[in-house]
Formats: structure tokens, sequence, C-alpha cells
């Protein structure tokens, strides 16, 4: 007797395994090519502001080093440098320090002058003035390879020293300012205090306004209502005039009071945001059942309101970063941010500025242009990527 097949049941679809919502998140931020360019583009920035004074090519305290007889090169110049060496009552004791150069540069150990060539004539070295005018007019045009080389070797060590170490050729590949100082130098330190200005901007707004907001959003009634008054008197006075008023009450225009005025001037957006989401959680039924449970206040909110506006905040943070960059530079060309000598873009844009009309002027005044415009818009297309992978009806493809 034929015995019946079995019957197969029909197998059901795999069903695709559970993604924590950042999976989403990172998937479609990657998928976001304009997003991933301003990512791209700005972690290069954050490496070449930690590197600091270690990849510049004038690593002098603020990349000070100007030559006056070079002022105002075109991109791609050169010339030879004649180096003597300083006494030594005149070298910092610690510029060998690798940290201390790292963070404040490293003090100049010999005296820079361009000379247009040289010659060795026994033991001497006769210098050629540069380009045949008085460049070298203080200076004497014949040294002995002892003075140069800073030691009592043999000749032929000397004349190593001398020709290997005292005499360089230099190439300055975006040219150089007003001051004879290497552009490429400070284009690449300013990274450090336009990504600084803008940490801390982002850093001082996020801890005012989230703190600001969600007291107003939470609390509510005449709480609210002070503290609503409060940021739209504070919203309603220009940037420039907050940060005059926070300079004059520090009594100081350094580096510092420029974080912490340009920072103090950006939270009311944050605490807008903080407030509107806080009053569209605060019912929600996960709220009630911490109230329920006896939860203080404080816990509710910093331990189960704030974490879920980590996506909102992100976004307003990376657009309060070029905010703070823009707005510090153009303090700067004011002259009310960062002050001279240190590298800031804005300032660099002031010098070239005033040479608008001469030959030089149109590169000095672009290339720091060009950097803050590159920095600002890589922050923006970055915010805009983070704003649609947050948003769970943009699609994964």
């Amino acid at each position: 007797m034929a015995t019946a097949a079995p019957v197969l049941a029909p197998v059901a679809p795999a069903t695709p395994p559970a993604r924590p919502p950042g999976y989403y998140v990172r998937r479609r931020l990657w998928r976001n090519g304009p997003a991933m360019f301003g990512l791209g583009f700005i972690l290069i920035c954050t490496l070449i502001a930690l590197a600091g004074y270690w990849v510049l090519p004038d690593n002098s305290p603020n990349a000070n080093n100007g030559l006056v007889q070079l002022q105002k090169e075109p991109p791609g110049f050169s010339a030879t440098v004649l180096r003597r060496p300083l006494p030594e009552a005149a070298q910092s004791t610690d510029s060998d320090n690798i940290f201390r150069t790292w963070l404040r540069g490293r003090a100049p150990r010999f005296q820079e002058v361009p000379i247009g060539g040289y010659k060795v004539v026994g033991d001497s070295v006769r210098i050629q003035p540069y380009r045949n005018h008085s460049a070298l007019a203080d200076l004497p045009t014949r040294y002995s390879l002892a003075e140069l080389g800073g030691k009592n070797a043999p000749q032929s060590e000397l004349r190593n020293t001398v020709e290997n170490e005292r005499i360089i050729h230099r190439t300055y590949w975006l040219g150089t300012d007003k001051s004879g100082r290497d552009m490429l130098s400070r284009l690449l330190l300013g990274t450090r205090i336009s990504l600084g200005i803008g940490l801390v901007a982002v850093l001082i707004s996020l801890t005012l306004g989230m703190l600001i907001g969600a007291v107003a959003g939470y609390v509510g009634g005449w709480v609210d209502s002070v503290l609503m008054g409060l940021m739209t008197v504070v919203w309603s006075i220009p940037g420039i005039m907050l940060v005059i008023a926070i300079s004059l009450a520090l009594d100081s225009k350094g580096v510092w009071t420029s974080f912490v005025a340009v920072g103090l001037t950006m939270w009311v957006d944050v605490a807008r945001v903080v407030r509107g989401q806080m009053l569209s959680l605060r019912e929600k039924t996960f709220v009630e059942a911490g109230r329920v449970l006896g939860l203080p206040q404080s816990r509710l909110i910093a331990r189960h309101l704030l974490p879920n506006m980590t996506g909102p905040l992100i976004v307003i943070a990376t657009s309060n970063f070029a905010a703070a960059i823009l707005l510090e530079a153009g303090l700067s060309f004011l002259g009310l941010g960062v002050q001279p000598p240190a590298p800031s873009w804005g300032l660099m844009v002031n010098e070239g500025f005033q040479l608008l009309g001469t030959e030089a002027g149109l590169w000095l005044t672009l290339l720091p242009g060009l950097a803050i415009s590159l920095l600002v818009l890589s922050f923006n297309l970055l915010g805009n990527g983070l704003r649609d992978a947050y948003d769970p009806k943009t699609p994964l493809s």
C-alpha cells in the first residue's frame, strides 16, 4: 500500500533582524555624499588643528617669523635664506620640549635673512645681497665658517654644516603676507583658532541653552514666561553688540575672551529648540510613569527627556559651529575679536583687504576667505545630512 507524500508547510519569509535607531541614522548619513564630503573636510581640519605647530613649515609662535624682504610674494615663490645662530642667551631653554612646541610653537634659534647667493672662500663665506638692494645693509657680507657653524670643528665639517643647515632654499607654497610671513603656516594654524572658537561656543551654548530651555519647557507657568522674556531680549540684541559688551565687562580682547563672548551669544537658539521639544515630551506616558514613581524633576529632565532630543541638538550644534566661525571671522575683521599676531582668518582677510588694488591683495584676501567658506560650507552640509539622517521618513536608498 502506497504512502501519501508529506505535505510541506510554506516557509515564512525571513524577517530582518531588529536594528537600533542609530544604525539607520548612520546608514542614511553614509549614503549622503555632500554630508560625507563636509565630514571629511572637517576631520582633515581637525587633524591639522590637533597637530598644530608640529606640521607647520614655520613653527615659530603664531607662525610670526616674517622676513620683510620677502613681503607680498606670490604663491610658489622660492628664496635662499641664510640662518645665523642666535647667542645662547637669546635662545629659549625649553625650545626642544615637544609638548610646548605643540602648544605654543618653537622660539626661533636663528636670525634669518634672504640672500642672493653665496660663495665659500677658504674659511669664510661671502654673501651676495638679495636682489642687489639694501637687504643686507646692516649685516656683514662675509662670515667665517666657525661663526655660521656655531662650533669649532674641522673646516670640511663646518662647510658641510653651513651648506646643508645654515643656507637653505625655502619655498612659500601660498606666498607671503605684507610682513613676509608664510601664508601656508598661518592658514593651517588658523584652523586651530576657528575650530577652537566653534567648539567652545557650541559647548557654552549647549550648556546654557539646555539648562534654560529645559527648565522653561518642563516647569512652565511664570517661570516659562520670565525665561522666554529673557530669550526675546537677548535675541533682539545684535551679536556684535553683545561681544563688545562682554569684552568691556571682562576688560580684555584676547583669544579666550573671543571664545567666551561668541559662546554667550548663541545659546538662545538651543534654548528655544529644547523648550519646544520639552513641551511636546513632558506629557508623554513615560514621563507620567516617572512622576508616579516619585522620580525628582532633575532626574526626569536629565535622564529621560534630554536624551530624547539628541537628534535636534546635534543638528543645531553643527549649525552653531558654522555660525560661530563666521561670527569670529567678522569680529576679527573689524578688530573686535582675536588680536594680532594670532593667525585668525578674519584678521588675514582684513590684511588682504587693505591691499586690494595691488597684485598681492587678490590672493591675500582670497586664500583665507576660501578657507572660511569651505569650513562653514562643510558644517552646513553635515548639518543638513544629520537632519535628513534623523528623519525616519528619509528613505535608506
